[in-house]
């Protein structure tokens, strides 16, 4: 059977629903063969390892432990799962202290561990900032760390293409940009319905303004959505959309969303924010955003936001001032 690579794989997290999905995703796309699965609550990662094992993949062979060491070592790709989960009525900046901290080990472990790590995906909340954290801690270049955002985009492609009534490969190009949070800047400049662009629709009896301004609203809330229908956040979308953007970084197909990467330019600095990207075998590029001048507004609110959660962190002791971060590691500019 033909995989992307014959490189290890560790996902961390894996006993949860997300890390569990992630596995499976991962196996049934045939990324590699070489999958390890970790998390510190042993009974519950020995039963998902046990479902894969039943799921009988051909050539495929995985391996579990709750040692952080075992784990990482060898690793040449990691993804991560592995903070605290949002409940009902939280927002992911809720998540923030616990999670930080979970983030700061782990930066500190693939350092000490698997420091020749080819790529490494961070997708517990608030992403954005605990991916940040794992990059300064990690020793990692900016092009080798990458956070879950692509599901406020797929969120709008999916809400326009049951508005209009189509199928969702037919709603084109939808981003969003920043935050991936509820402050996060919704563009309609960049995306098409069945070849029009959204922009023509906005404002018609097709998509009234009202109904743009609740359709942004429903997206923004998309992942509160989630659990108020199922009890619980979000696990098979993000868990998939994490293993895409690692088969990217495999030398996989193209990556088809933005995604958290660190930005240090064009006004936006220091930090880890959704970014029109490339992700490929020789890492994370980022173009500039380019939107109307109300949507970067918008965008330079959502920047705004995370600055204040990064600044909340380093008042928490967990990362060190701005200007130090270059002595923590040598990459960060």
């Amino acid at each position: 059977m033909k995989f992307l690579t014959q490189e290890k794989l560790t996902i961390v997290g894996a006993a949860g629903m997300i890390g569990s999905n992630m596995a499976q995703s991962a196996a049934m796309l045939h990324l590699t063969p070489n999958i390890c699965l970790y998390d510190p609550y042993a009974p519950g990662l020995e039963g998902v390892a046990e479902e894969m094992f039943h799921c009988s993949f051909e050539d495929v062979n995985i391996t579990f432990t709750s040692d952080i060491k075992e784990a990482l070592t060898g690793a040449s790709y990691v993804i991560s799962s592995g903070g605290a989960a949002r409940k009902q009525g939280m927002t992911r900046e809720d998540l923030l202290k616990g999670n930080a901290g979970v983030a700061e080990e782990l930066g500190k472990n693939i350092k000490a561990y698997c420091p020749n790590v080819k790529h490494v995906v961070i997708i517990f909340n608030p992403a954005d900032i605990t991916g940040l954290i794992v990059l300064l801690y990690s020793g990692l270049k900016p092009s080798q760390v990458n956070t879950l955002a692509a599901l406020d985009s797929t969120r709008l492609q999916s809400a326009l293409a049951k508005h209009f009534g189509v199928e969702q490969s037919e709603v084109t190009n939808c981003r969003t940009y920043g935050g991936h949070g509820e402050q996060m800047a919704v563009f309609a400049s960049t995306a098409k319905v069945a070849g029009t662009p959204l922009m023509d629709l906005i404002g018609t009896e097709k998509l009234t303004n009202d109904q743009w301004a609740t359709m942004k609203q429903a997206v923004i809330k998309g992942g509160a959505n989630i659990i108020s229908l199922r009890g619980r956040s979000s696990f098979q979308s993000p868990a998939y959309v994490s293993v895409e953007m690692t088969a990217a970084a495999m030398g996989g197909s193209s990556f088809r969303w933005p995604a958290g990467t660190y930005v240090s330019s064009e006004g936006f600095d220091h930090i880890m924010m959704a970014m029109e990207v490339q992700i490929t075998k020789d890492g994370c590029k980022y173009t500039d955003v380019k939107g109307t001048p109300e949507e970067m507004a918008e965008l330079k609110k959502s920047y705004e936001h995370l600055c204040k959660m990064r600044d909340e962190v380093i008042s928490m002791g967990v990362m060190p001032p701005v200007s130090e971060w270059n002595k923590v590691n040598p990459n960060l500019k």
